[in-house]
């Protein structure tokens, strides 16, 4: 790492959050947490992989096999072991490079890691007292930087003209597999790839996670489109609806409720509110417009390097709401056997309220 890395600031935040908390000792695996705090992504498999970080030191459990490859994303000491000695010898190591040692350690662990790697890693410590990383890597990952912000920007850019190009192209029979290779194509043809895609015509649209089929539009269905590509390591997500001929009247007031629930959520959206009451403004406007039954889900989730990750905006979540949070905000009205609406913007949540990513209306796509 560089002395202008952004990984050495988070390096150093994650011990100041440390010594606030009374952690002793952060264990990664090879998850999204791990590539945040060292830009090391190794592959995964039984191989035990950590990154182990204490108040002095930082280093690795390495597999040999992949220490060549790790070795260009960091310069932070490697533990390795072969496949021939095992990987005891060399936690023993790291563990007493990180004075990790003591009884009664108190230790973060990584929530997606392996089991058998947490397992390994309890083992060889002496009665610790473990949790997870709520209040530590996963806090400060939640509040993005510079070099973040700039990267969701970046793959919401893209995804606007993606999707602008897919609602461009509907034609009469055209189906939604087709429309997905076409948003698909979009994102390689600039340097990204397909992170998800749903594409929803008619009732397709009343299954909040409709997988594309065979389904050819006509004349007077509903369309919901909801994508996202990952470019740099970051990924987009985003929804918007329309109609393919001349909405009705039911179609109409579903869409504007929707609408009105998103604005709700936006207004509401302000460093210091329980994410709670960020569900309950958009869905006390579908409520209150007699469709609360139909919306089936949490008003949002975290977005980062994953693209579900927290803080999550549901009706039972504690979590309250900080300068940086990026997360959606995406209510909808599903009608079976009929059609749905959703409309999603991903937001970064500044001091005085929320800043949305797409550049791309929320306007109902008409065409047809």
């Amino acid at each position: 790492m560089s002395a202008s890395s952004p990984f050495d600031t988070r390096l150093a935040n994650l011990r100041a959050r440390m010594a606030e908390t009374g952690t002793d000792l952060v264990a990664l695996g090879p998850s999204s947490h791990m590539a945040w705090l060292s830009g090391v992504h190794p592959h995964g498999d039984e191989r035990p992989v950590m990154l182990l970080v204490s108040a002095d030191y930082a280093g690795f459990l390495m597999p040999a096999l992949n220490a060549a490859a790790a070795r260009k994303d960091t310069d932070l000491p490697f533990h390795a072991w072969s496949d021939d000695q095992g990987p005891e010898a060399a936690l023993t190591e790291l563990l007493e490079a990180c004075e990790a040692t003591a009884p009664g350690l108190s230790v973060v662990l990584d929530e997606t890691m392996r089991t058998d790697f947490a397992l390994r890693l309890l083992d060889a410590l002496d009665n610790p007292r473990r949790r997870f990383t709520e209040d530590t890597v996963g806090l400060l990952r939640a509040s993005k930087d510079s070099e973040e912000y700039a990267a969701i920007k970046a793959a919401h850019l893209l995804n606007d003209s993606a999707v602008q190009a897919a609602f461009a192209a509907l034609k009469e029979g055209i189906t939604e597999r087709e429309v997905v290779a076409l948003i698909q194509d979009h994102y390689k043809a600039n340097g990204a790839h397909l992170e998800f895609c749903s594409v929803c015509f008619g009732e397709s649209g009343a299954f909040p996670h409709h997988y594309p089929g065979d389904t050819a539009l006509a004349q007077g269905m509903a369309v919901l489109i909801d994508t996202g590509c990952r470019l740099n390591g970051y990924p987009s997500d985003m929804t918007r609806s329309g109609f393919f001929g001349t909405p009705d009247a039911e179609y109409e007031a579903v869409f504007a409720t929707v609408e009105r629930a998103v604005q709700a959520a936006l207004d509401a959206a302000r460093p210091g509110v329980a994410a709670r009451e960020i569900d309950r403004a958009a869905r006390d406007v579908i409520t209150q417009a007699g469709y609360g039954a139909h919306f089936l889900h949490r008003t949002g989730h975290g977005l980062g390097i994953d693209i579900h990750e927290p803080p999550y905006i549901a009706a039972n979540s504690d979590a309250v709401l900080a300068e940086g949070n990026v997360f959606s905000i995406e209510p909808g009205i599903y009608l079976e056997g009929k059609f749905g609406v959703r409309l999603e913007e991903i937001v970064i949540l500044r001091a005085d309220g929320p800043e949305i990513f797409s550049e791309m209306p929320r306007e109902m796509q008409r065409r047809g």
